[in-house]
């Protein structure tokens, strides 16, 4: 019969009695529905599935003193959880401009925060990476703050679809707009062992970028396939079983995570973008207008603290934060990802 109603659907099942991979977590990636579920899962200090924690939030607000009618930009708009706290400061007056490069994540975030009653009259969101500072500020003027949080998005590394870590299978891409670039497993192809080596050690400080990089290469060399997160895993779980047995498994896990991180900084070029953002900071503040960067390893933060120093010597900037601020110990007993946080601030003269 034409109409015979259409049976129910089933949600399909999974094995044992909890949802293990990140598709099957049906409650955690439907949060307006199962909020019960996600408390839950923040109380034990875990980010759900497909969110994202925003970390420092009042150390930044602090700093960045935000009152109504002001002009601001969030760099990295992310879960737009930064986003959502100043929105709430400019109290519907003024205007704040949003930038991500990452067109998979940047609907779904620019949807909630519309849900939430944040639309364009008082939110404008580019898909654009944020060293293209200078030509948001063509449209809003000189800027009365700047956050730009550069860690990668929980969204990003929970998804195995976008191959940012490797504790689930996945396509070895990392890159932070897949249609931009080349992936990291193209890139691994190519590259010679001296230039791996330098990869490792400028982007993460690995200490075994010798035996991981000769490993990798002689892989390829061989004929072996690198194009999904295991399989770079193996190789450099393989490169490193001299390591004493006691001291093996934490060891791997830490070079799989700098490993990944180097890789991911190269393929999206995160160094060349950043000293582009730094270079431009200074003519996109109003005068007394402040930014506050977050950064979570130490080539990134060397890069923000040269040049905030530097531009304060020139007499660009009035004052800059003379330590980190790190996040507290409760923020990191909830959020494990807040740990290597550093918080680093800067005043326009």
């Amino acid at each position: 019969m034409d109409n015979q109603e259409q049976k129910h659907q089933r949600r399909p099942r999974y094995k044992g009695t909890h949802p293990k991979t990140f598709k099957e977590k049906y409650k955690e990636l439907q949060p307006e529905l199962y909020a019960d579920t996600i408390a839950k899962v923040i109380q034990k200090g875990s980010t759900p599935a497909g969110m994202h924690r925003s970390i420092c939030v009042n150390e930044i607000l602090e700093f960045l003193q935000i009152t109504p009618g002001q002009i601001g930009m969030d760099a990295t708009l992310g879960y737009g959880g930064h986003t959502l706290e100043m929105l709430k400061c400019l109290d519907s007056k003024g205007h704040l401009y949003a930038t991500d490069e990452d067109p998979i994540e940047l609907p779904r975030t620019k949807e909630r925060l519309e849900r939430l009653g944040y639309g364009p009259e008082i939110l404008t969101i580019r898909n654009t990476n944020f060293s293209n500072i200078d030509q948001i500020v063509s449209e809003s003027g000189p800027l009365n703050f700047v956050l730009a949080d550069l860690g990668v998005s929980s969204m990003q590394i929970d998804n195995p679809d976008r191959g940012f870590s490797f504790k689930t299978e996945g396509p070895l891409d990392l890159r932070l707009n897949p249609s931009k670039g080349i992936s990291a497993a193209d890139r691994l192809k190519t590259i010679s062992q001296d230039e791996l080596q330098g990869m490792l050690l400028e982007n993460a400080d690995e200490p075994y970028s010798a035996e991981i990089s000769r490993a990798i290469v002689f892989a390829i060399k061989k004929g072996k396939e690198i194009i999904t997160t295991s399989q770079l895993q193996q190789i450099i779980q393989d490169a490193l079983k001299f390591i004493p047995e006691k001291d093996k498994d934490l060891a791997i896990k830490k070079s799989c995570q700098r490993c990944f991180q180097a890789l991911r900084i190269d393929v999206n070029k995160e160094y060349e973008v950043l000293y582009e953002f730094l270079e431009k900071l200074p003519s996109a503040l109003a005068e007394g207008g402040r930014v506050a960067i977050l950064t979570f390893h130490s080539g990134e933060d060397r890069l923000v603290k040269k040049s905030f120093q530097r531009f304060y010597r020139e007499g660009l900037y009035k004052e800059i934060a003379p330590e980190p601020i790190r996040p507290s110990a409760a923020e990191c007993s909830f959020n494990s990802r807040a740990k290597c946080a550093k918080l680093r601030w800067a005043i326009k003269a």
